[in-house]
């Protein structure tokens, strides 16, 4: 049974999850990219999320979120469910699209903390050897659309919901960094910066190793029922916060303890 987790309104996450067996069940193509940005809509409106940015990859995404109301349970199964079925009826599977393992949902403790993330997600294309530039990335990835302040625009996905059903038509996902951050340019103008030189970083360290990028077509062209032949990292660390700030890191590490404890005293109790 896995930890429990203390939920509280006004916090800011990454979350992470996987497709079964690492496969490419979320490869970049017209119709994934539609439903990825529908459902994640559809569910961040329910429920009263605020997506700062995603990233959907070939078997995993990223997107770092800002829990309004502590609605995050709700909002992460209502937004895997929806693109779960949605992905299997476009696939032709019925078995489960996510990994059995718990949704990773890390906390980020502090401004600076959210920035690192915001460039991890902007950046993580570039960072696994797949393209050169972020907007290269034929998947979805919000950099865009944040720094333009530009909304993205999915329709309804004709492939698994009725026409005439209950789901809106069109779904539209604004990115936008919360005031609650402090002067929420400025991190823009930081996270533009950050990942110019990320990039050129990546550049130059291919460069040295006489790599090369995979490439946007190769990466559409890649069957999705395939999966990395690498092996697969096997009882690693889960963390469940990121702090820059080493006090802030202890402080936060503690009231999870505590959070523990006091919530099995009242299982024990119930």
């Amino acid at each position: 049974m896995t930890l429990p987790r203390e939920v509280v309104p006004g916090r800011y996450y990454l979350l992470t999850r996987r497709c079964t067996q690492r496969q490419f069940l979320l490869r970049p193509d017209a119709a994934t990219n539609n439903a990825f940005i529908y459902c994640l809509a559809i569910a961040a409106q329910r429920h009263g999320v605020d997506v700062l940015l995603p990233c959907a990859m070939s078997n995993h995404y990223h997107a770092v979120v800002y829990d309004r109301h502590g609605h995050l349970p709700l909002f992460t199964q209502h937004f895997h469910r929806l693109l779960a079925k949605c992905q299997n009826a476009l696939r032709g599977r019925w078995e489960n699209l996510w990994a059995s393992e718990q949704t990773s949902a890390v906390r980020l403790v502090d401004r600076a903390d959210v920035l690192k993330k915001l460039l991890y997600v902007a950046t993580n294309p570039v960072k696994d050897g797949l393209v050169d530039k972020v907007h290269h990335w034929p998947g979805v990835n919000g950099l865009t659309a944040l720094v333009r302040s530009r909304p993205l625009y999915a329709v309804r996905p004709p492939h698994f919901f009725r026409a005439k059903g209950s789901m809106p038509a069109t779904a539209n996902l604004t990115l936008a960094l919360p005031p609650e951050l402090e002067d929420p340019s400025a991190l823009i103008a930081e996270l533009r910066a950050g990942v110019a030189a990320k990039e050129l970083t990546l550049q130059a360290e291919r460069q040295r190793a006489g790599g090369r990028v995979l490439g946007r077509r190769a990466v559409q062209a890649q069957p999705w029922k395939s999966a990395p032949s690498t092996p697969e990292p096997r009882r690693n660390l889960r963390p469940t916060v990121a702090a820059e700030n080493y006090w802030a890191r202890v402080e936060a590490l503690a009231r999870n303890r505590e959070f523990v404890r006091a919530y099995r005293g009242a299982r024990a109790r119930w």
